[in-house]
């Protein structure tokens, strides 16, 4: 098993990334949380492959609630967290008790907003299944929920006890699913880490993948503690892990299409206004788009909506005042913040683009 220590100043917590590690979750519960009561936030394609043994697993230990929501981005809306608050009031959940997010991003999103808000705050254990939340959003304590303006624009800073990593549940994961985590995995490597770029570049198939996943997370998780722990709110070096999310939010809100596949094209599109603005290495940008196309992901969007697009990115959290902060890379493994306006993304909504 391998083991990330996430410390800050006020708390920490482990990650913890083995394959086959739900089988033993219940004896790796039990040393954080001493209660018996524990909520469980799921939604319905996790409920369907894992539900009936992460209840047999936890049944002989602890009194289980399960709360399951509709699969897909519409269930991280705002409108959907009283009724989740009422169902939990209704099982006599209390600030003692423990409350576990069992699914992917959106999954990890809710449900952590939900255990920062009731009640003032409960303990809550993220128990990410998709890879995309196994080496990002599960980890470093950002959870938010939606508005119809945009993504992520409620939520609030707030760590789990745990984080629990089972890679074998990629096994069950379609391949889009797969490659939308792929996306972020690459991400990391284009902000941080040259050298896991190399390695990237020489994994042709998701069963070559497969063979290092255990690995490729460690390592995206690592990463994401190093900058987690040196900006845990959000306020400077954090920023880097926001490369090409700009876009990519505005491509969810308009072309409705998941958050990973958005990402591939937010970083690709940056990229190449970056590196046509000399603002990044020449040849970086067909390196990424050869990377991003080896492992299934898009890099070109079709609807081009100027108004649109605009307004989403006006609404960006990393907005502040007319200042846009875009990431932009040097080369591959080097980031920086580069303060800008909407104007930088102005050649995308040319006719000849």
């Amino acid at each position: 098993m391998k083991i990330i220590d996430v410390k800050h100043a006020t708390d920490s917590y482990s990650i913890y990334i083995k394959n086959g590690l739900l089988s033993e979750i219940s004896q790796m519960i039990t040393p954080i949380y001493t209660g018996k009561k524990i909520v469980i936030i799921t939604d319905e394609t996790v409920e369907n492959l894992y539900g009936a043994s992460l209840q047999k697993i936890l049944s002989d230990d602890f009194h289980i609630n399960f709360i399951t929501i509709k699969s897909g981005e519409e269930s991280k809306h705002i409108k959907n967290i009283p009724q989740i608050y009422s169902q939990m009031l209704a099982a006599n959940i209390s600030r003692n008790d423990l409350l576990i997010a069992f699914g992917g991003g959106v999954v990890g999103d809710l449900a952590g907003f939900i255990a920062a808000t009731y009640l003032r705050g409960i303990k809550f254990i993220q128990i990410p299944t998709t890879l995309l939340a196994q080496v990002d959003s599960s980890v470093g304590g950002k959870v938010a929920v939606n508005l119809d303006e945009g993504k992520n624009l409620v939520g609030a800073f707030y760590n789990p006890v745990a984080v629990f990593i089972d890679t074998h549940l990629l096994h069950s994961l379609t391949d889009i699913t797969f490659s939308e985590g792929m996306a972020e995995v690459i991400k990391y490597a284009c902000i941080l880490d040259s050298h896991f770029f190399e390695i990237l570049t020489q994994l042709k198939t998701r069963a070559n993948t497969m063979q290092i996943i255990d690995e490729i997370v460690e390592t995206c998780c690592n990463h994401k503690r190093n900058v987690v722990i040196q900006d845990p709110l959000d306020n400077g070096r954090r920023l880097l892990l926001n490369f090409g999310h700009t876009l990519a939010h505005a491509i969810e809100t308009i072309e409705k299409i998941p958050h990973g596949l958005a990402v591939a094209i937010g970083m690709y599109q940056t990229s190449l206004l970056s590196e046509n603005q000399s603002l990044t290495k020449k040849g970086t940008t067909k390196k990424l788009k050869i990377l991003l196309l080896q492992h299934g992901l898009p890099t070109e969007f079709s609807s081009i909506n100027k108004m649109a697009y605009e307004k989403a990115m006006q609404h960006d959290k990393k907005n502040s005042s007319s200042i846009l902060k875009e990431i932009i890379l040097n080369e591959i493994g080097d980031s920086y913040i580069f303060e800008t306006t909407s104007d930088f993304y102005i050649n995308l909504f040319t006719k000849n683009h």
